[in-house]
């Protein structure tokens, strides 16, 4: 064939948020698909939210039922979903059921009631639902070259009418190997419900699809009103950008913290700030976000230890009213703690987030409580699935804040807890020392790939205005250990050393 007249496939919108990009585009016009799965898993719910986003009265939908159930007890929980169209019942869209046809007539029965009303309406789009019980009522002894032919039948058939069609099955993934319908399928796509302790967890992966490139490996998918919502597992990897070496800084809202940092956080860059509870870690953050609202720049906020109206009820008690920000929508606060949270639903929320409010700063507050929300299962890989999200949102020149709670120690100083301190630009750790009997904070710079900064340990307090940093504590020593040592003074030091002349009360010269 020459190259330059292969045929060219249209691909049509699945109508689930995020699906498309896995599929690479869309399911292909004219294609023949399976979608598998256990009972639950969301089969019918796909193939309705892809029957009224592409189905018209001049090119209808077929949907065909072989359950027990009428058409009309199905609808009656479909048309919950935000995507059923009543308008388009018996005019775009047909329901028509074939138990009997199956029962009184068997495979042929089925084949010619099918082949009827495909060639009656013209139609586009075929749902057999569930084309399961067709075959585990013909699959047996001598009937299997029977069903094998019904299968090679019904699949020209409909490829021939340039209809695009779906089979829906509970199958098991053990058929894979010698059932015939997954050799003649163009598309095979498996649906999972996982449990994990007490958290269910649904993915998808597309096991089969001719003719394009999809994205592989399991994909997380959650059930809302609206329907199946998809997460890729290379959400945001891609058309990420170069960070400009020029970049402009931005402010943190602690004047003498900018300072230490040359001018403030590298834009684009993740900036961690560690330290251990009450340290001063979430006022920072939202010390940052303020900054960004008085230059005029939208923010994000993702918290998942307290409620957004908790956390405006904290900033203004430190001057930080953030009332007028979330009312006219330059601010929004997000409170993600839904049960078995996944990274890539948690990444597809804030773009969302970013795309709505045209944010540049991003706060996340914190990553123990983001961890703890997640299923179980992806805690596992909680490491991995973090370097992905932050890599996506700085890549689009998001500046990230994360916060991070650290257990103190006395006797080590890590920078960060699940070896994660190679994935940010830039580390900020504060800590408790204990000096002549109180219990006092400390502040230091522990690294920024942007460039140079201050190598001082500064003591800080938290006001009523925020966080204020004081003067670098230079008659203590060994600060980072939380245990430091009072350094003599030079006056001290030299009343100790021989030879040294000091100055006498009465003005003479003393030596010793």
């Amino acid at each position: 064939m020459n190259q330059n007249s292969k045929v060219k496939i249209k691909q049509l919108s699945s109508g689930v948020l995020g699906l498309d990009e896995i599929l690479g585009g869309g399911f292909p016009e004219f294609s023949f698909n399976i979608i598998a799965g256990a009972p639950g898993c969301g089969k019918t719910t796909l193939a309705h939210q892809f029957v009224f986003k592409n189905a018209t009265p001049e090119r209808p939908a077929l949907y065909f039922t072989v359950l027990g159930e009428p058409a009309l007890k199905m609808l009656r929980y479909q048309q919950q979903y935000t995507f059923f169209d009543a308008t388009k019942l018996n005019t775009a869209v047909r329901f028509i059921n074939l138990s009997q046809d199956l029962v009184e007539r068997g495979l042929k029965g089925v084949l010619e009631e099918i082949t009827k009303q495909v060639q009656a309406t013209n139609a586009g789009i075929v749902v057999v639902d569930s084309f399961r019980t067709v075959l585990r009522r013909e699959h047996h002894g001598d009937r299997e070259v029977e069903v094998q032919t019904f299968v090679q039948e019904l699949a020209l058939l409909l490829t021939s009418w340039e209809a695009t069609t779906f089979l829906i099955g509970e199958y098991s993934e053990s058929e894979l190997v010698d059932n015939p319908v997954f050799t003649v399928a163009d598309g095979l796509f498996w649906l999972f419900q996982q449990v994990e302790r007490n958290s269910v967890v649904r993915k998808l992966q597309v096991m089969k699809l001719r003719g394009q490139m999809s994205v592989p490996g399991m994909h997380t998918f959650r059930i809302t009103d609206a329907g199946l919502q998809a997460f890729s597992r290379t959400l945001g990897l891609v058309g990420t950008r170069r960070k400009d070496p020029d970049r402009r800084r931005l402010s943190t809202g602690i004047p003498a913290l900018d300072e230490m940092m040359g001018g403030g956080i590298p834009e684009g860059d993740s900036l961690l700030v560690a330290g251990s509870s009450g340290t001063g870690k979430s006022l920072m953050a939202t010390q940052f976000i303020a900054a960004g609202l008085r230059a005029g720049e939208s923010g994000i906020v993702a918290i998942f230890e307290e409620r957004p109206d908790e956390y405006a009820d904290r900033a203004a008690a430190f001057g930080l009213d953030l009332g007028a920000a979330l009312k006219d929508g330059s601010l929004e606060v997000i409170y993600l703690r839904p049960l078995d949270l996944s990274v890539d639903e948690t990444m597809q929320e804030l773009i969302d987030a970013v795309q709505r409010t045209g944010a540049k700063r991003l706060v996340i507050d914190s990553l123990a409580g983001f961890e703890m929300a997640l299923a179980p299962g992806f805690r596992t890989d909680f490491r991995e699935s973090l370097y992905r999200m932050i890599f996506a949102l700085t890549g689009i020149g998001i500046t990230i804040l994360s916060t991070l709670e650290m257990e103190e120690s006395f006797n080590k100083f890590p920078f960060s807890s699940y070896l994660i301190s190679f994935l940010t630009d830039d580390i900020i750790r504060m800590r408790y020392v204990e000096i002549e009997g109180q219990l006092r904070k400390i502040m230091l710079i522990i690294k920024m790939r942007g460039g140079a900064h201050s190598k001082d340990i500064r003591e800080y307090d938290i006001t009523s205005d925020g966080i204020v940093l004081g003067e670098r504590p230079r008659e203590y020593a060994h600060l980072i250990t939380g245990i430091p040592e009072r350094i003599e003074s030079p006056q001290t030091e030299a009343l100790g050393k021989p030879g040294i002349a000091l100055e006498a009360k009465d003005g003479k010269k003393a030596e010793k």
